[in-house]
This record gives C-alpha cells, sequence and structure tokens, in this order.
C-alpha cells in the first residue's frame, strides 16, 4: 500500500515524498478506519482525502466550513487536471445546483457545507452513491462552531448515519484532547484511529507589544508594516475596524495594496479578495477570522492581531497561516487593557439571556394556544424579541433536540418545556463558563514573562520544540535586525468581473 500510495503521489503532485503524517493518515483512510488527523496548518491535509479519490472508485464527501475554501480547492484541483470535482454552496445559482445534483455520480470528489447537508434532496441523492470517504475538513469548527454558530455542524453524525456510515475522516491543524474527544462525540461517538502530530511550527516567533490607545495600536502597526513589507494578514474582531483600518493603510501606504474582508461581503468579492491575495495583487488583509482557513498561500510573513482572539485554538489556527514555505515569519499581537471588552461582548452575543429564552417560550406558548403549530420564521421572531441569529440558531437547534420543535412543527407538552426552560439556563450557564476560560487562558498567554511558545502550545501536546530561529520576545528576541525582501505587486489590469468569471471556469 505505501509503494501505491507513493506512486500516486508523485503521479498527481510531482512529489517524491510525504509529509509528515500524510501518509499515516493515508494508510489508514485506505483500510477503511474511522480516522482523526491533527496535522500543523500549512502541511497539507488536503492531500489525505485528494489521493483517495483520485486512487479509488466511488465518492469522497468533503464537508468544508467556507464558501472560497471551496472554491479555491476546486479551482486548484482543477488546474491540475483533475476534472470530476465539483462544490455546491451558496454560491451556486439554482440551476447550476440542480445540474451538479443530477449529476452526482459523475464527480469523485464533492465539497459542501454542513448546512446543504440539511437538504432532503440533496441526501436522498448521496444516498444512491457509492461513498467511500466522508470528510469532515476543518473538523475543530464542529467543537468550536457547531454549539452556537453553525449549529449544522451537530447534525452530520446524524448524515453520516443517514449514508451508511460511510469511514470518517476528521481533518484539523489544531485540537487539544478535549476537542479531539468533542470531535469524536459530536460525529456518533466513533472509534477513531487518531493521527496527532505537534502543533509548534518552529518557524514562526511571538511577540506582543501593548499599547496605551487605538492611535498608539494604529500607528505601531503602519510602523510593521512599512518595515517588514511582505504578505500580511491582519485580524480584527470587528467588521467596521476591518474596513476602517484597510483605508487607514491605503491612505498611509499606498504603495501597498491592501483590502478588507468579512463574513458581510458579497460572495463574489470575497472570492476575488482572496484569490487576489493569492495571486500576489493584494499584500495586505485586513480581515475578520472568515479569512484564512485553507488559504494556500507558502509566503505569508506576518500575522498581526489587531483584536485578540477568544481562545489559543483560534489563535493558533490564524497564526498558523504564516510561513508554510517554512522560512521566518512572525507574529505580532497588538493590545491595550481595554481590548478585554471586546472578546467578553462577542461571548454574551453568541449566547442567548435567560429572559430572551422565557420571552420566546412565551410566545410560542401563546401562538400553540392560538393553534397556530407551525415554526414561525426568524424574521418574525425579531419583529417581537430582541434575538440575534446566532442565538436564534442555537435555540432551535435545541427546540429540536428537546423535541419541541419536529419538522418545522411546534409539539406541545407542558414537562417537556419546563424541563427544556431549566436545562438550557444550565447549558448556556456552562457554554459562557467554558468560553471565559478559554479567554482567560489567552489573556494569561499575552501577561505571560515565561517563553511564549512553551505556553502556547503546552495545553495541546507533552512537549514544546525549540524554535529554529527567533523564539518570542520574552526569550530576548526583537525584530529590530529581521529583514525580508520585498515582495512586487502585480498589477490588476482586468476588471473584477471578468477576472472571477475567468476564476470560477478554471
Amino acid at each position: 500500500m505505501k509503494t501505491d500510495l507513493q506512486q500516486a503521489l508523485k503521479k498527481y503532485y510531482g512529489y517524491d515524498q510525504f509529509r509528515t503524517g500524510q501518509l499515516e493518515i493515508l494508510e489508514s483512510v485506505m483500510q477503511n478506519r474511522h480516522t482523526l488527523g491533527v496535522l500543523p496548518t500549512g502541511t497539507g491535509k488536503s492531500v489525505c482525502y485528494q489521493l483517495p479519490a483520485f486512487m479509488r472508485s466511488g465518492q469522497v464527501i468533503v464537508v468544508s466550513p467556507l464558501l472560497s475554501l471551496m472554491e479555491d480547492q476546486v479551482k486548484q484541483l482543477r488546474a491540475k487536471g483533475f476534472k470530476r470535482v465539483a462544490a455546491l454552496n451558496s454560491f451556486l445559482n439554482y440551476e447550476d445546483k440542480q445540474q451538479v445534483t443530477r449529476n452526482l455520480a459523475s464527480y469523485d470528489l464533492l465539497y459542501v457545507s454542513p448546512e446543504m447537508l440539511q437538504n432532503d434532496y440533496l441526501i436522498s441523492r448521496l444516498m444512491q452513491l457509492e461513498i467511500q470517504l466522508f470528510v469532515v475538513d476543518e473538523a475543530h469548527c464542529i467543537s468550536q462552531w457547531g454549539k452556537e454558530f453553525r449549529t449544522d455542524y451537530l447534525r452530520l453524525a446524524e448524515v453520516v448515519r443517514t449514508l451508511r456510515n460511510p469511514p470518517v475522516l476528521a481533518l484539523t491543524g489544531t485540537a487539544t484532547p478535549e476537542v479531539q474527544t468533542d470531535i469524536q462525540h459530536l460525529l456518533g461517538d466513533l472509534e477513531m484511529e487518531k493521527h496527532i502530530y505537534p502543533m509548534d511550527r518552529q518557524n514562526i516567533a511571538y511577540f506582543v507589544q501593548e499599547v496605551q490607545d487605538q492611535q498608539e495600536k494604529n500607528e505601531t502597526m503602519l510602523a510593521l508594516l512599512r518595515k517588514i513589507q511582505a504578505p500580511t494578514i491582519i485580524y480584527f474582531s470587528s467588521r467596521n475596524m476591518a474596513e476602517s483600518v484597510a483605508a487607514l493603510i491605503r491612505i498611509n501606504m499606498p504603495d501597498m495594496a491592501c483590502a478588507y474582508y468579512h463574513g458581510g461581503m458579497e460572495n463574489e468579492d470575497r472570492i476575488l479578495i482572496q484569490q487576489q491575495f493569492l495571486a500576489g495583487q493584494l499584500q495586505i488583509i485586513c480581515c475578520t477570522s472568515a479569512f484564512g482557513m485553507g488559504v494556500d498561500k507558502e509566503d505569508v510573513r506576518l500575522i498581526i492581531h489587531y483584536h485578540l482572539p477568544n481562545d489559543k485554538e483560534s489563535f493558533i489556527q490564524e497564526v498558523g497561516r504564516a510561513g508554510r514555505d517554512g522560512k521566518e515569519s512572525v507574529s505580532v499581537v497588538l493590545y491595550s487593557t481595554g481590548d478585554w471588552q471586546i472578546p467578553v461582548h462577542l461571548i454574551e452575543q453568541d449566547l442567548p439571556e435567560q429572559s430572551s429564552i422565557q420571552q420566546l417560550m412565551r410566545n410560542l406558548y401563546q401562538r400553540v394556544k392560538a393553534g397556530m403549530t407551525d415554526l414561525p420564521a426568524y424574521e418574525l421572531i425579531l419583529q417581537h424579541i430582541p434575538i440575534g441569529e446566532t442565538q436564534w440558531r442555537f435555540l432551535l437547534y435545541q427546540m429540536e433536540k428537546h423535541d419541541i420543535v419536529k419538522g418545522n412543527q411546534l409539539q406541545y407538552n407542558a414537562q417537556t418545556w419546563k424541563d427544556f426552560l431549566e436545562q438550557i439556563e444550565k447549558l448556556v450557564g456552562d457554554r459562557k463558563k467554558h468560553k471565559l476560560v478559554q479567554l482567560q487562558r489567552m489573556k494569561e498567554w499575552v501577561y505571560t514573562d515565561t517563553c511564549r511558545r512553551q505556553i502556547l502550545f503546552a495545553h495541546f501536546q507533552r512537549t514544546v520544540r525549540p524554535a529554529s530561529g527567533r523564539c518570542c520576545d520574552n526569550c530576548g528576541d526583537t525584530l529590530q535586525d529581521w529583514e525580508t525582501v520585498p515582495v512586487s505587486v502585480q498589477q490588476d489590469a482586468a476588471g473584477w468581473r471578468e477576472q472571477l468569471r475567468f476564476l470560477l471556469q478554471q
């Protein structure tokens, strides 16, 4: 088997040797075992499911979290000559979705979102296929996003059962032992063969810069950008701040092409910006966490966190997008004491207040009493109860789980509703406590006076390797003498619509 895999690697990718962990994960997959693989960001996780699609009959289904990530991977595969690949997502219009769905058997590799897998017609079509492998890419999203933001991740176990239990491969770049257990449990308590590899990238150095206010933060950021002048990603917790800081950079550094990216943008604009960054037409991206997952750009040298992430897992994922070519790269966190209120506010936004839950249940009870058992749409709920869309998704999933909602119909039982209110209060409290603990760990990392590398990865692995170059500011390292070769920005000759049309036809 090893020889066959190596020959396939050479044939399809032109490489003579596998990267760390790829061969072991592939051998497990090819033996039809449920597999959990944790490989550092940028080490080629996609090979672990693409090769089986090339080598064996039957379809490989890949659950992917981001539309732009799906489109990029499909484009790359088609550019390599692998045409039997498609993506099903919200970017496609109705006719294109129908075209792909009707011809599923003609694709060996199909990328889908977890939300798309809730479509009964699609599931009925998938059930007619010989699915050789069910992949959950960026599997940490099950634990990190599934419990509030994207509850359809929690329905994947049911999807796997409906599709007659094909082998499952879960892949991620970061996962504590607790998250690994969470992934297994939420995928249906699968017995998974684990292949866990060190997440500490030795070529990335860590620096924290304290600033007094936003003005000093902006000045420090601009000084870093002028010094390093290399492909850079700057992360924000706020969409508005990502936009305003991108404008600030364009004003102060007109020679460096900069754009913003966040989930509130049109799909076409997001895909275009990602492709421009990959092609070297943009040098700096100001973005929220929606950007970067799975982006295959080797020469990102600098990751700046304008705002701090809520947890170490997110931070490691985002920093890991630098230095994929193995060359020295840098993470810089800019913070001031007031910054801690931002993630606390975001945690509060993710989960509903008890008063909102009680108000919602009273409203639904009045509907049942009036003989209206159909579940109202979120827009109608919002007219009566100030509840965020993320909070609504969380509550809807929990109501379905507790048999209060079935098939979009309300099911009333006095005891069931009473139990639900008691259980949901505890669940919300536990989730908020968990998130605040994760945030506190991040805060402790910022304020530590010992090696940042050791503290950052201690919760993920038993030993932490020494840095191959600079380590961190607490180990006496600085950026004063660090120099990079300035990257020339390619000119954007064609209009964006023409570029996008070309990219999506590849």
